[in-house]
């Protein structure tokens, strides 16, 4: 019997619905294995199709091309290691999350995804059919358990495998992040080498899909938990993993151990990641966003910069009578810190045409959010324009505070095809341009250093829209709003919950009724990159027409 395995841990970005290119990374990390002798190349959940797939997999030409291009990918790869890859299988009616185990150019095993997630992003049990508990599969003579995903977060699907056989687990993934997700991976992950007395790998994908990110952090336990390989996050990664056949059974020979960032780092990266895919993936190669001189936007620029490169962004300042000239120096002062193309574009002229063209409509009618709300439709206009006539997509800069509460104009400065910083609490935001401003990293495209001066992050929030306006005005001050709506929306909790926590109950009344009458602005919003596991979208699915309001 072999006393050594070598498995290929290919951690790589997949595009959904790009069947032949996917197959085409799988090729290449089958050959990188293939060149390192290895006896098992291994690529994570659904890969072969990309993750997450939503309805498109249930689509019968969608799923029947992939399981073609699975026995296909399987003759091209016959003379070598064997290959494991994600894919969806469809037999006898039923549609399942599989692993297919390719060698001597057949499919040679499948594995059934037996726990469906149905929480956050997730709803297989709509989508898929449950796989029966199932035993080990067989590359050379070694009998290797996959557990799916989910399946490594439970008990039974890993204690099945390892009392029919299994001499270590494989757990291929597409998990995405959310903020401190990666505790939670390997707390499961201990528990199921602990309770198996088996090695287990942990492979996830990387890369951005709509709002989600796949982090990668891939690892490899020993049984008793000890942590033996670390692979980097966010990173396309081939790693090559040793085991040994040991008289306590198989141990993974430890290897590199990739520093992990804190989590100011990881959102930070998620949002360049996200945007870089969502406009790499759909086509876009260039981007423009309204630069107001606020903070939102400073950061927006800044993370679009460092995902695409200055020469791709374009930023526009658009003043009217209400912004303010240290507005308009802190605008050109982050343009020309980032090294962007900047337009200087005044919405005076524009407005005053709108203005006359209503005005007999208007006549007698005092002015009020109307006319605020006038100059943020023109200036989204105006933007929409650009991004047309330039072939930039158009970047939307509304922060978590602000989509809750629906403080932004609909059809106005919500125009946009991404939000990078949808699920940053504003809070949040001015920490992020302050650890930006202190910190570069060679995945950045932008420049290092002071890149949003002091003044964007500490004066007063403003939208501009009049006179002497601040964000105050209409909105509990920031720290006070997002720990209330951390409680409301994050926690799901209650009126009472915040009272309890020190905060007036009619403010917080005030609050839980914005959430729920901008229910319909965040249906028509832009996608957003997912940093938490209550972002606003698949996480969160509310009612527009809602009566509800919490009594407690």
């Amino acid at each position: 019997m072999a006393d050594r395995f070598r498995v290929t841990l290919a951690q790589l970005n997949p595009t959904v619905g790009d069947l032949a290119g996917n197959a085409a990374k799988a090729r290449e990390a089958w050959a990188v294995g293939l060149a390192a002798g290895a006896d098992l190349v291994a690529l994570p959940e659904m890969f072969l199709t990309g993750y997450n797939t939503q309805d498109l997999v249930q689509k019968p030409v969608f799923h029947q091309a992939a399981m073609a291009a699975a026995a296909q990918l399987a003759q091209d790869c016959a003379a070598g290691p064997a290959l494991a890859i994600g894919c969806p299988w469809a037999e006898e009616g039923k549609l399942y999350n599989a692993y297919l185990i390719l060698k001597d150019g057949k499919i040679a095993s499948r594995c059934l995804k037996h726990h469906l997630p149905n929480e956050t992003v997730f709803d297989e049990m709509r989508i898929f059919d449950a796989g029966p508990l199932a035993g080990p599969y067989v590359v050379g003579d070694v009998r290797i358990g996959s557990p799916i995903c989910e399946d490594g977060w439970h008990e039974d699907v890993a204690e099945t495998l390892a009392e029919t056989g299994a001499e270590f687990l494989l757990i291929p993934n597409g998990s995405p992040y959310y903020r401190n997700k990666m505790e939670v991976r390997q707390n499961h992950t201990v528990a199921r080498a602990v309770e198996t007395g088996l090695p287990v790998i942990y492979l996830n994908m990387v890369g951005g899909q709509d709002d989600q990110v796949f982090d990668g952090g891939s690892f490899v336990l020993n049984p008793d938990g000890a942590l033996a390989l670390q692979m980097p996050v966010f990173d396309e990664t081939i790693t090559q993993l040793d085991l040994v056949r040991t008289e306590a059974g198989w141990r993974a020979v430890e290897g590199e151990k990739a520093h992990l960032p804190d989590s100011w780092e990881q959102d930070y990266r998620v949002m360049v990641e996200s945007l870089r895919d969502y406009m790499g993936k759909t086509g876009f190669k260039k981007a423009l966003l309204g630069l107001s001189g606020g903070v939102d936007s400073a950061i927006v620029a800044a993370i679009a910069v460092d995902a695409i490169g200055a020469d791709n962004v374009r930023c526009v300042m658009l003043p009217s009578e209400y912004t303010s000239p240290e507005s308009l120096e802190d605008a050109e002062a982050v343009a020309k810190a980032l090294g962007v193309h900047y337009d200087y574009v005044p919405i005076a002229e524009g407005r005053s045409a709108i203005s006359n063209t209503l005005a007999p409509l208007f006549a007698g009618y005092d002015d009020d959010l109307t006319e605020e709300n006038i100059q943020s439709r023109l200036r989204g206009l105006l933007l929409m324009a650009m991004s047309n006539k330039f072939g930039e997509m158009l970047l939307t800069t509304g922060n978590k505070s602000e989509v809750a509460v629906g403080y932004a104009t609909i059809y106005g400065d919500m125009n946009g095809g991404y939000n990078p910083i949808k699920d940053m609490y504003k809070t949040r935001v001015f920490e992020a341009c302050r650890w930006r401003n202190a910190n570069h990293r060679p995945w950045m495209m932008g420049p290092a250093g002071e890149v949003i001066r002091p003044n964007v992050i500490d004066k007063p929030p403003s939208a501009e829209l009049r006179e002497d306006q601040k964000d105050s005005d209409s909105l509990p001050d920031y720290p006070e709003l997002d720990a209330i709506l951390e409680i409301l929306v994050d926690q799901d909790g209650s009126v009472a919950d915040c009272v309890a926590k020190g905060f007036a109950r009619e403010t917080v009344k005030r609050v839980e009724h914005l959430i729920y009458i901008s229910e319909y602005k965040r249906f028509q919003s832009a996608p957003g990159a997912r940093l938490s596991p209550r972002a606003f979208w698949l996480d969160r699915r509310y009612p527009i027409v809602n009566r509800f309001r919490d009594m407690s």
